[in-house]
């Protein structure tokens, strides 16, 4: 069984490869920035600063062996903690209209009250089927479940949607990005008792990265 630990400063850079290389075929950064040298680029520099930002202000949870992470945000963030416009716009260059349409589209779901956000959820596909992405999600809900708040996400895939419907999470209406692909939002209880948990059958991916939109993910 994988042990499960909270990422260090450290680990920053093995999660932002981690990462990177998770989003070489995923349909929203594909559509995000279609050029995949470009994207490669972008995403390195949007991503080494998101996952910095979350170690320090959020939770970010990894296998010993970082062949899977599970980052999360808790909204409302400090005032302190807030990623600004500028710092998206520094990294994304030319894509930058196409993330201020994903940020809006999400924005139109995303809830004000307090909440802990999933942003990104990825295992390495040689370490799949092994249930480290259960262990991940089980990880922060043992240590949020008491706090009552909802647990909520967008994801880019079928395949997340799926694994997370088996871990208690209910799956809403699709979210389309205009002239691009489909995005699945989902929440899960703060209130163990009124969720009931089984093993996933399909493997995790990406969710839409807190950052990402926000700079407000």
């Amino acid at each position: 069984m994988a042990e499960i630990r909270p990422a260090q400063p450290g680990d920053v850079p093995t999660i932002t490869a981690l990462l990177v290389d998770a989003v070489t075929d995923d349909p929203v950064a594909e559509w995000l920035v279609p050029d995949p040298a470009e994207r490669q680029t972008v995403f390195h520099g949007l991503l080494a600063m998101e996952i910095d930002h979350a170690v320090e202000w959020g939770h970010v949870d990894v296998p010993l062996d970082l062949t899977a992470v599970a980052v999360w945000h808790r909204h409302p963030v400090p005032d302190t903690a807030v990623l600004s416009e500028h710092h998206l716009g520094v990294f994304a260059g030319r894509a930058l209209p196409r993330f201020r349409q994903l940020h809006a589209l999400v924005g139109s779901y995303r809830s004000d009250a307090p909440h802990h956000w999933l942003s990104w959820l990825h295992v390495t596909p040689t370490r799949r089927r092994q249930g480290i992405g259960g262990r991940l999600l089980d990880r922060h809900h043992h240590r949020a479940d008491h706090l009552d708040d909802p647990y909520d996400t967008v994801v880019t895939t079928e395949a997340t949607r799926d694994f997370l419907s088996g871990h208690g999470y209910r799956a809403g209406l699709p979210l389309h990005l205009p002239s691009g692909p489909r995005l699945w939002p989902l929440t899960r209880s703060g209130n163990p008792a009124a969720t009931t948990e089984s093993a996933g059958s399909a493997s995790p991916e990406l969710a839409v990265p807190d950052d990402l939109r926000d700079r407000r993910h």
